[in-house]
């Protein structure tokens, strides 16, 4: 039964409003870009250009509208989680926000894989070699990982400086691939001859698009923080606005900058941006410029996964206040006032996802699966935030990111070429989702039968 619209007694505990307007841009730039998408779209070559445009009107600039909205309308700590439970009840919210939750989850781990191999690559030779290998690559991304998850520990008010750097990194990093391009062009001329504009009829072609759609996905992720917000109602469109159009002018800039340094077949998904650091940086005779670029990619990596981390604990809190997950998920630190049982659960399924993962699979087909997988479980969500926009926000809007979305899950289940067994992949991803969405219905059951009614905004500290 959904839980009545009211105001609720002033909670026990509350996080802390730590973040401005400032804050929230960053924050959007390291949720929304992520670096391993540049290298995919120049792979698929200059026909990406219009796969990026095409996201962007249709799925991008809807779902900028539709969350502003229903931000300013709905400013509480659990954003789509509240926006589903308002429209559609409680059921639905838990479901909305276990997917999303799991999603990130899955996330993670291939962000990480991604950072890992293209900062290794910029390292020569040797660390080429290792970029792909998974000896190196899967202890490398659970270090990685779980030194995000405990420097999340200590509350927004020290992750937002990760952000800060983050996503400054990810711009310089885009300056710089830029300027290496603009002098290659002038020099030597683009690389890549043939500037296609359509893109290749496949079903590879198709099963990418998913993908770019997904490479938009993160404005959802501040208003889930909302209660961390000084002011959520004037501050979240706004930072929807500036983040949206900046990261929209990078995604594309930046392809066509890997373009002219390299060729699309030969671009690397999971490292080509480092390539094209590493290969401009040798034609121009400033090899310097690669080991910086390493670094740069080390920090906007981990900016990425430290939001994701940020946003992502608060919806188990927010579900955990409604007394529909075990009490201790909405426990804050005494100290930090942090979720922190919410983010050890996130690590240790991190951990697991990518272990298994790894099972008979190469790294570039774990990574494609983590992919695959991720698109279908964040867009189920996004299902939920279009049909919650219908009700409370532009219906136009809604209906163009609705359509999106069916569509990014429906081909994100198409295998892709270099799948070693395709049965087997096909059974990973169906089969993986389906126990999760089962999972989820499962644990909903079960909490919603004991449910105790009090409050939702009662909070537990230890």
């Amino acid at each position: 039964m959904p839980t009545p619209v009211g105001t609720s007694p002033a909670p026990a505990a509350a996080p802390r409003r730590e973040l401005r307007l400032r804050d929230l841009v960053f924050f959007n730039v390291c949720a929304i870009i992520s670096l391993r998408w540049v290298a995919a779209a120049a792979h698929a070559g200059p026909g990406s250009f219009l796969l990026w445009i095409i996201a962007a009107l249709f799925f991008f600039l809807p779902s900028a509208v539709v969350i502003a909205r229903l931000s300013e309308r709905f400013p509480e700590q659990g954003g789509m989680y509240v926006w589903t439970k308002r429209a559609f009840g409680d059921r639905h919210a838990f479901l909305c926000a276990w997917s999303y939750f799991v999603s990130n989850i899955l996330y993670l781990p291939s962000l990480l894989m991604a950072g890992v191999g293209m900062t290794a690559y910029v390292f020569g030779a040797l660390g080429q070699r290792f970029a792909e290998e998974r000896a190196f690559a899967l202890p490398a991304t659970l270090a990685v990982l779980w030194i995000a998850f405990l420097s999340n520990f200590f509350g927004l008010k020290i992750a937002k400086w990760l952000w800060a750097l983050g996503g400054s990194s990810t711009f310089i990093i885009g300056a710089v691939i830029c300027a290496l391009a603009a002098v290659a062009v002038v020099r030597f001329g683009a690389v890549t001859g043939h500037w296609d504009l359509l893109p290749h009829p496949s079903l590879d072609t198709l099963n990418f698009w998913s993908q770019i759609a997904f490479a938009f996905v993160g404005l959802e992720l501040a208003p889930i923080v909302s209660g961390e917000i000084r002011n959520p109602r004037r501050d979240l469109p706004r930072a929807a606005v500036i983040s949206g159009v900046g990261c929209t002018v990078f995604y594309l800039v930046c392809t066509a900058a890997l373009l002219v340094l390299l060729q699309p077949e030969l671009i690397s998904p999971m490292t080509g941006l480092a390539q094209a650091g590493a290969a401009g940086a040798e034609k121009l005779g400033v090899p310097g410029i690669a080991i910086a670029l390493a670094a740069m990619l080390g920090l906007a990596v981990a900016g990425q996964a430290d939001a994701w981390i940020a946003g992502n604990t608060r919806l188990p809190y927010a579900i955990g206040l409604d007394h529909y997950l075990p009490a201790a998920f909405a426990r804050l630190h005494q100290r930090w006032g942090t979720p922190y049982v919410s983010l050890l659960v996130q690590v240790v399924g991190a951990t697991l996802f990518v272990l298994m993962a790894q099972l008979g699979e190469t790294v570039r087909a774990t990574y494609q699966i983590m992919v695959d997988m991720t698109v279908i479980a964040t867009f189920i969500p996004f299902v939920y935030i279009f049909g919650a926009g219908f009700r409370f926000a532009g219906r136009m809007a809604s209906f163009s990111g609705l359509a999106v979305t069916l569509i990014a899950i429906a081909l994100s289940f198409l295998p892709p070429p270099e799948t070693a067994s395709v049965p087997i992949f096909e059974a990973k991803i169906v089969g993986g989702t389906v126990l999760l969405a089962a999972l989820g219905w499962v644990i909903f059951r079960r909490y919603e039968g004991r449910r105790i009614e009090t409050p939702r905004d009662t909070a537990l500290i230890s």
